[in-house]
């Protein structure tokens, strides 16, 4: 059998290589972007279906996808517009949304303390929070007038890693405190979510220190975070009384597989069923991959829920 040091190498290869083919393919042009505010990241990019997912046509379901990237700069829509397009020919309308994510490093905060910089920061508080807030309120009359081949109504949310957290937070903002300036008076009017290697437990993401402190850094710092997560984090903001399905990759090293199961348990407790598919030799990226196997996988549970 293999040491311990043999199998992490072996993963970490493997981890290595899903994540450079998730990122091999070139970025797909959308059909129409549309912006839902004046800054430069407040824009939604639509794709149109490309083929009919019923013989009798008729408009498409509408996925949302929110990308990861740990709320962080450097990534952007750009990197799932491969998994936009993906879904577009599977018959889906897409709306590929961006929001304002962290840009400024955090000084004197490197491997040796004092060192240098890490960075650069995650997220924006309440940037973030904001914008994914407006781009869902301005989503359906987006869609009537950029991509009118999708039907609003048969809507479903998807997102990646922290694009998983946010669509989470999107779906249960009925349920945030009554102070919060993102709470709706009603649920939001979704067929389901389906949150793939979601960041969905903050309090389980940080103890395991998922994307080097990147939920601790979205909600501010350590002397804040206890304090805005009942605004934040998905995990106390059940039952939603929304359909919803994770997805994750048992092999995942980014995000592991114990804060999906963290949020299924929660929602347990709260009373609500939330769907969790474990994908064996997955890790965290072929979910978003279109070349992966795990990524027809996703689609299919889109489905599910859109019909």
């Amino acid at each position: 059998m293999p040491d311990d040091a043999s199998a992490r190498a072996a993963a970490e290869a493997r981890a290595a290589a899903e994540e450079e083919s998730a990122f091999s393919h070139a970025a797909v042009a959308p059909d129409a972007t549309a912006a839902y505010g004046a800054d430069p990241d407040q824009v939604i990019d639509f794709y149109a279906p490309r083929e009919a997912l019923s013989p009798g046509g008729g408009l498409a379901p509408l996925v949302v996808v929110l990308h990861g990237g740990a709320w962080r700069a450097p990534y952007d829509r750009r990197h799932v517009t491969p998994f936009a397009d993906f879904l577009a020919r599977r018959g889906f309308a897409v709306a590929n949304v961006e929001y304002r994510r962290g840009g400024v490093s955090i000084p004197g905060q490197g491997a040796a303390a004092g060192t240098g910089d890490v960075g650069p920061v995650a997220g924006r508080w309440p940037e973030t929070f904001d914008d994914v807030a407006a781009a869902m309120d301005a989503l359906p009359a987006l869609v009537r007038e950029f991509l009118p081949q999708a039907d609003p109504r048969r809507m479903v949310v998807t997102g990646h890693s922290a694009g998983g957290h946010l669509a989470l937070w999107a779906a249960a903002r009925h349920l945030l405190p009554e102070d919060a300036a993102w709470r709706t008076d009603r649920p939001a009017p979704l067929r389901g979510i389906v949150a793939l290697a979601p960041i969905a437990d903050f309090t389980v993401a940080e103890k395991l220190d998922v994307c080097g402190g990147a939920c601790r850094q979205l909600l501010g710092g350590e002397e804040v975070f206890t304090a805005r997560l009942p605004y934040a984090d998905p995990a106390l903001l059940l039952p939603t009384g929304i359909a919803t399905t994770l997805v994750q990759g048992r092999a995942d090293t980014v995000v592991p597989q114990a804060v999906a199961e963290a949020y299924a348990d929660a929602a347990a407790k709260a009373g609500e069923v939330v769907g969790l598919t474990l994908l064996e030799d997955v890790g965290h990226f072929p979910l978003i991959d279109p070349a992966a196997d795990a990524c027809a996988v996703v689609a299919e549970e889109i489905a599910q829920l859109a019909w």
